[in-house]
């Protein structure tokens, strides 16, 4: 028997929005879109925060209440791909990065630099960057850096996906090195260590990591080539490297339409997006500490227990990636879209491919108030495995400073509605397809902010 979702959830979620709707219906608007020139009160905001401590904070955060019928997900119905987590009504979880730099000036431009950003996911904490910078040492803007550092360079942000990036390890780099008019130059060196690998690095793997950034190519547009090799002494797998081509274009057939498109291609342990891919993973175990050569009958209770790191082996992978992605905001229209596709075949396994068509649409109906929804499609199809497939539907009443498609923070009052076929939930069948189910409807209030 097939649950139903908690109606007084949903009757408490569209009642809060008829009032806060009601409230904003006395203020009078005009014909034109008052947010066709909006600037960004949050980055405006932290900018003088930072201009009158002399820090700079960035960060992340999102959270709230998530409510689904019993024994069904309140977030996370995904196929499993990089691109097919359409996240609006669909993320069910809670999480913050704050970060907090400061920076000194020693004069003649030489400025360093000491950064560090916690995080909390689902109530676990970690570190996501703990790093020192230093400036102006060749009299250009290249900056040195060592630590703990990510460079993210560029998201899909409707599916929370980092397409292009280096990951969050320990490592030493040059940033910014001009290049005579032909973009500038991010070089790197990492280890798969960080602050909160416990476990060391078993396989001893090391990255380099080089981005070409700001190459013109025609008016509004741009080209990045990105690049990723990885060595180490693998228990499964082998060696890998990861490159990428991505195109953006300002103003893209119409003024205030943005467009990005991404070719990339990896192979071994290297990533497409250019970090680690499914490395050999050290776990700790528990177990009775047992002589060699004794038989069951010395496993007594007394036996002493000890603790023990076993190397679980992973293989790499061949993949290949490609998709386009535009947004834009026009008076009060905004939104961004999707479409991609990708291939991964791991070095002992079947070929899996994801297929992905979605987008999000803004509409301001008041001066704090728009309207979201966003509808996704996705395939994965493995060979000689039935395809799998999954269609969501958000919609959403949302308030924030003004009502442009980027503007935060944005406090979300959402409906969700995903669907699947028998495949999928064969495939999910201990999370979202237990019990046979083929849909499912989820509620929430959420509030989502970035600053920087």
């Amino acid at each position: 028997m097939r649950t139903r979702p908690n109606r007084l959830s949903a009757a408490i979620l569209m009642l809060s929005a008829g009032l806060c709707l009601q409230a904003q219906a006395q203020d009078p608007q005009s014909d034109e879109p008052p947010q066709a020139e909006a600037k960004d009160p949050t980055k405006e905001f932290v900018k003088k925060i930072n201009d009158a401590t002399g820090l700079e904070f960035w960060g992340y955060g999102r959270g709230g209440f998530y409510s689904a019928g019993t024994g069904k997900l309140k977030g996370g119905y995904t196929l499993g791909g990089d691109l097919q987590k359409y996240r609006l009504g669909n993320e069910g979880d809670n999480d913050l990065e704050f970060g907090i730099g400061k920076k000194f000036d020693l004069g003649e431009g030489i400025k360093w630099g000491v950064f560090y950003m916690p995080t909390i996911y689902n109530g676990k904490g970690g570190t996501a960057q703990a790093y020192f910078s230093l400036a102006g040492i060749f009299g250009n803007a290249a900056t040195l850096w060592a630590g703990q550092r990510y460079r993210r360079i560029q998201d899909v942000h409707i599916v929370d996906k980092w397409v292009v990036e280096d990951g969050d390890n320990y490592g030493a780099g040059i940033d910014d090195i001009p290049l005579w008019g032909l973009g500038r130059l991010n070089m790197a060196l990492h280890t798969a260590d960080s602050v909160d690998n416990q476990g060391g690095n078993p396989n001893n793997a090391k990255r380099i990591n080089v981005q070409w950034r700001d190459i013109p190519t025609n008016p509004g547009g741009k080209l990045v080539v990105t690049g990723g090799l990885i060595s180490g002494d693998f228990a499964q797998g082998r060696d890998g490297g990861a490159l990428g081509l991505m195109h953006l274009q300002k103003n893209f057939l119409a003024q205030g339409l943005n467009n990005v498109f991404i070719a990339q291609g990896s192979s071994g342990h290297a990533s497409l997006s250019g970090k680690f891919y499914n490395l050999d993973n050290g776990t700790t175990t528990t177990g009775l500490l047992l002589p060699p050569g004794f038989g069951l009958e010395n496993t007594l209770p007394f036996a002493p227990l000890v603790e023990r790191t076993v190397i679980t082996p992973q293989a790499g992978a061949r993949q290949r990636r490609i998709l386009d992605s535009m947004d834009f905001q026009f008076g009060r229209f905004g939104g961004q879209g999707l479409i991609g596709y990708q291939t991964t075949r791991p070095d002992n396994g079947p070929e899996t491919k994801d297929f992905s068509l979605g987008g999000r649409l803004s509409y301001g109906i008041a001066k704090y108030t728009k309207l979201l929804t966003e509808l996704s499609t996705t395939r994965r199809s493995t060979d000689d495995q039935p395809r799998q497939t999954l269609n969501k539907g958000t919609i959403a009443v949302a308030f924030s400073p003004n009502t442009d498609f980027w503007t935060r923070p944005e406090f979300r009052i959402y409906a969700t509605r995903a669907s699947w076929n028998k495949a999928a939930g064969d495939a999910n069948a201990t999370s979202f397809g237990a019990n046979g189910r083929m849909n499912a409807t989820t509620f929430g209030l959420q509030m989502e902010a970035w600053w920087e």
